[in-house]
Order: C-alpha cells, then sequence, then structure tokens
C-alpha cells in the first residue's frame, strides 16, 4: 500500500512541476527582431546565388545590418535562423550539426558573433519526424537537441510541427519547454502547435505555461491577401486569443513583409499599425541590406514600437467592422491610454473619410483625450468625448491615433 501512495505521491509532484507556469523571464514585451523564412525560404544553392542563400554568410550580414543601422537601438534584437540550416543526418551519437557547407564554422561561431554585436540568436526545429524542409526532426531527441542549442548559445527556439501527430503536441511541447529550462539558459520559446491544432482548437492556458509566443495561423506570403486573411482571422477569433496573451506569452500572427516585393506603402504602413495594436512578436523578414527608406521609416517609427511594447501587454480588439469596409481596432495602454487604428479596406481608389466621437469607441474620461497621428507625428488636438473625430485613410491603408487623458 505504501508503495502506491508514494507512487501517487511522486505522480503529482512531477504532474505538478510539469504543469507550473514558464518563468523564464523572458519576451515580457512582444520580442523583436529578424526572421529569415518568408524572404529568403529554404534557399540552399550558394554555387548559383551566395548573397540569398541560407548560410553563415547572410545571418553575420544581417547581424551587421541591425546592429550598425540603429535596428538594434529600437529592439530589434533577435536574429533568427529558420529551417534549411543542417545537415542531412545526425552524427554518430544523434546530434544535429550545421550544414559544413554552408556554416563552416558551425553554429557556436556564429552565436558568438551574433553576441559580439551586442543581439541575441534564434534558431530552428521541428517537433516530428523532420523539418518542413525535410531535415532532421526532433522528436526522439528532445533533451539532446534542447542541451545542444543552449550549448551553442543559443537565445531563442522556434519549434515547427512538420511531421507530426497534433496529438503528441501536448506533451512533446512542454517537454521541449522542460528541457530547455533544465540547461540554465533562457531561451524564448516560440511554439507552432496551435497553428496544427486549427488556431483555436488548444487550450490555451496550458499553452501560455510553456511558450512564449506561439503562430496560431497559416505562414504568411508576401501578399496583402495574406495579411488581411490574417487580420481577419485574428479579428473572428479575438474572445479566444486576446485573453490569453499578454507579459511572457504572446499570438503571433507571423513575420512583417515590410520592405519585401508586394505592399504598397499605404499597406506596408497598415500592417505595421495593426502588429502594434494585436501585440505581436515584430520579427522583420526582408533583406536590410537593399531595404529602401520608406520601408526603413515604418519599422523604425519609434511612436508605433511604442504602442507595439507598452508593457501593459493587452492585445488589442476589432470594436467596429462597419458595411463601408471600414474597421476600427482598439488597444489599451498604459497610463489609461488607448492606440486606435482605423484600417480602410476599401479599394475605390481615393482616401475615405470616417467619423465618430470618442464616445462611439466607450471611452469615458470626463476631461477628455489629447490625439496624436503617429504615422504624420502632428498633434490632432484635444477632443471631447462627443466632438466628431474625422480620419482620412487611403486604400488599403490606415490611421494610427495615440489617445491619451487630458490634464
Amino acid at each position: 500500500m505504501w508503495k502506491a501512495v508514494v507512487t501517487a505521491a511522486v505522480a503529482f509532484v512531477l504532474l505538478f512541476c510539469r504543469s507550473s507556469t514558464l518563468d523564464n523571464g523572458l519576451a515580457r514585451t512582444p520580442p523583436m527582431g529578424w526572421l529569415a523564412w518568408e524572404r529568403f525560404r529554404c534557399n540552399v544553392d550558394c554555387v548559383d546565388d551566395p548573397y540569398n542563400c541560407i548560410s553563415e554568410e547572410l545571418f553575420m550580414q544581417m547581424a551587421d545590418r541591425l546592429a550598425e543601422d540603429g535596428w538594434k537601438e529600437l529592439g530589434y534584437n533577435y536574429l533568427n535562423i529558420d529551417d534549411c540550416w543542417m545537415s542531412m543526418d545526425r552524427d554518430e551519437q544523434g546530434n544535429l550539426y550545421a550544414n559544413k557547407t554552408r556554416f563552416p564554422n558551425g553554429i557556436k561561431k556564429l552565436a558568438d558573433y551574433v553576441h559580439s554585436k551586442g543581439l541575441k540568436l534564434g534558431i530552428y526545429l521541428d517537433f516530428g519526424t523532420h523539418t518542413c524542409g525535410g531535415y532532421p526532426g526532433s522528436i526522439k531527441y528532445l533533451q539532446k537537441d534542447a542541451e545542444t542549442i543552449a550549448g551553442w548559445g543559443i537565445d531563442m527556439l522556434k519549434m515547427d510541427g512538420c511531421y507530426a501527430n497534433v496529438s503528441d503536441m501536448s506533451w512533446g511541447y512542454p517537454d521541449m519547454e522542460m528541457y530547455m529550462n533544465k540547461t540554465g539558459r533562457p531561451i524564448l520559446f516560440s511554439c507552432s502547435w496551435p497553428a496544427y491544432a486549427g488556431g483555436i482548437k488548444v487550450d490555451y492556458s496550458v499553452l501560455a505555461k510553456h511558450c512564449n509566443a506561439w503562430r496560431n495561423y497559416d505562414d504568411i506570403q508576401d501578399s496583402w491577401d495574406s495579411v488581411t486573411h490574417i487580420i481577419d482571422w485574428f479579428g473572428d477569433n479575438q474572445d479566444v486569443l486576446a485573453p490569453v496573451a499578454g507579459p511572457g506569452h504572446w499570438n503571433d500572427p507571423d513575420m512583417l513583409i515590410v520592405g519585401d516585393y508586394s505592399l504598397s506603402y499605404e499597406e506596408s504602413k497598415a500592417q505595421m499599425a495593426m502588429w502594434a495594436i494585436l501585440a505581436a512578436p515584430l520579427f522583420m523578414s526582408n533583406d536590410l541590406r537593399s531595404i529602401s527608406p520608406e520601408a526603413r521609416s515604418i519599422l523604425m517609427n519609434k511612436e508605433v514600437i511604442r504602442i507595439s511594447q507598452d508593457s501593459l501587454g493587452m492585445q488589442g480588439r476589432r470594436v467596429i467592422k462597419g458595411d463601408d469596409k471600414i474597421e476600427v481596432w482598439l488597444r489599451e495602454i498604459e497610463y489609461a491610454s488607448y492606440g486606435i487604428a482605423f484600417l480602410n479596406r476599401r479599394t475605390d481608389g481615393m482616401p475615405y473619410n470616417f467619423t465618430l466621437t470618442l464616445q462611439d469607441l466607450n471611452f469615458t474620461y470626463g476631461k477628455g483625450y489629447h490625439l496624436d497621428d503617429l504615422f504624420s507625428g502632428q498633434p490632432l488636438g484635444h477632443f471631447e468625448l462627443n466632438r466628431n473625430l474625422t480620419v482620412s485613410m487611403a486604400p488599403n491603408g490606415v490611421e494610427l491615433i495615440y489617445a491619451y487623458p487630458s490634464e
């Protein structure tokens, strides 16, 4: 009998310890940085395309740009490798190692270089039998891989879910978090579990105990349609998603594609604004070596970043979705203030004017609010609760406003 009691007690303790809240002290605000995937994909052709292939040289060059061009000072401090960095096989001891042609000095040397620039290095693994690109998966090697990346000095892990059973993810991702914590190295953990489980078909309260961020929905592509599909999905499911976001655990709508090929200037502003309202991780996937001044100005807008990085960590919500294809999104931020995004989904060739009052948004401070336009940098003035506010938005454009209580 006593053996059964002890066994039950041990099981309870293990269960309690395993389900304890993730406490690595990381991602107290949405993480920011650069991620290779959307822009550079799985390009491994370093013979014919050495400038764009997934290689040590590419990541060193991006580290230089983050460190030397002002990105790091704004908070973009993670440099993240995605798929296709590995050799196609593990070594004789079962360890992962980088492709020796494209990463001749190995990941540890690359991590040392990135750290010397005052940056952090992220890496990619897959929970399944293989990565999405066909490289070795981690399902039978979780502890070994956690120890390997910690030994290399990795600061963030994105764990994908290709070639895995969704039913196994409920133990697999928590196990990986446990093994990383055991290494003693703080590693920000980004999980893809919800994206493979249908987005809202997971227990987010459990997820938040084990992951600092998680992908919920489809991969972003280089198109405005892709951006708007993601925005729509987050709006349609906000009652599930918004309550679970907060310091240390964030919903991730995927990368910023500002500075790539498809988005117009107005669409680029719209993606940046909406990701800030959504309290989303801000991971650029672009070519920092040749980014345009216009794209740079959007991504480096300090006031928009301030909304993104607000310490309350509350995810914004869609509060108006009109028949006129105008949406209003609202994010509560510190000091009883708000970020307001007016998103124009119209494509009829001219700016559209939209009018409301702060009362329409359920603002209540009796003395009214000061409003600032965050992309123009211009103050809009003092607004009583019943004063009309008219904003003009370009097609597929946005107006992002900071509202704070008047004294």
